[in-house]
């Protein structure tokens, strides 16, 4: 059995950004297909209210997926809660889980894996298609992961 966590993205003034509602789609998709059983919705309130995991859920409704598949970590701030955060839920039921499967942007995937396994979780990932992403804006978060990804690998983040 597998397990999605959707880590959180920004929620804007007028609602979801583009990487969210693009996180969450392609979750409700992994969800709809039966490659994942359930999913752990992680992120709290950032600049603008609610919190990215309420706004992930009202996405994933409007999708099709039903509330009992779904767990809401509405406290993480970064990745590394994000992940720590979900693991402590999924930890917390019965269910046996074979595989987590990460749910983030392919630039933010190596990283998320890394911490993942240092969190004592089995993970791959899987990430949405670009289709409609804009170009400078996938490009500045992949350059900003490198460092991200050095930092971690080194231990200096945890």
């Amino acid at each position: 059995m597998a397990i999605g966590i959707i880590l959180g993205a920004a929620v804007w003034r007028e609602g979801p950004s583009p990487t969210l509602r693009r996180r969450t789609l392609h979750a409700a998709a992994l969800y709809q297909s039966g490659h994942i059983t359930s999913l752990v919705l992680c992120g709290g309130v950032g600049q603008h209210p609610p919190s990215e995991a309420a706004v992930m859920q009202d996405i994933l409704l409007g999708a099709g997926v039903p509330m009992d598949a779904m767990v809401l970590e509405d406290h993480s701030t970064t990745t590394g809660e994000n992940i720590r955060f979900a693991r402590d839920l999924i930890h917390e039921t019965d269910v046996a889980i074979i595989e987590v499967v990460i749910i983030t942007d392919w630039y933010h995937a190596p990283r998320a894996k890394l911490i993942a396994r240092r969190a004592g979780l089995h993970a791959t990932s899987s990430s949405p298609s670009l289709r409609g992403a804009k170009f400078w804006p996938q490009t500045k978060s992949a350059l900003r992961e490198i460092p991200a990804y050095i930092a971690y690998a080194i231990r200096l983040r945890t």
